[in-house]
């Protein structure tokens, strides 16, 4: 089942780059990732407060905060990046770069995580790199 929400994740990411492109003409991109974040915002607790699950706020550890506020950061960062670089960029080049954060992710999960890097994995990782600098150059 996993795999379907993470088939669906890479459609709205492909979705996000489509009309992240068309509606950041003209328009500054922090501007632009402000009005992106709220909407993922309101989103976000409309389906915490539809499921119920606001409730539980007060089982999180002070593990959990200083992680997911970590994570927020990185989010926030990243989509700043990345809308500058659509901006800036060809949607052909910008996104392929971005899912660089495979091959990365992958390491640092070996490195921080205790993952295996195993040869599928390290195969995988180098394939979508080469991949990457295929279409980028």
């Amino acid at each position: 089942m996993w795999w379907i929400y993470a088939l669906l994740s890479a459609l709205f990411a492909a979705l996000t780059a489509i009309f992240a492109k068309i509606g950041i003409k003209g328009v500054d991109t922090d501007l632009a990732t402000a009005i992106r974040t709220l909407v993922v915002i309101i989103l976000a607790w409309a389906l915490v407060f539809f499921k119920g699950s606001q409730n539980t706020i007060g089982s999180l550890t002070k593990t959990n905060w200083v992680f997911l506020i970590l994570s927020g950061c990185a989010t926030g960062l990243s989509w700043i990046c990345y809308f500058k670089a659509l901006q800036m960029g060809r949607v052909n080049q910008v996104a392929p770069v971005d899912k660089l954060s495979v091959a990365i992710a992958i390491v640092l999960a070996a490195v921080f995580l205790g993952e295996p890097l195993t040869f599928k994995t390290i195969s995988a990782a180098v394939l979508i790199m080469a991949g990457t600098f295929i279409l980028i150059f």
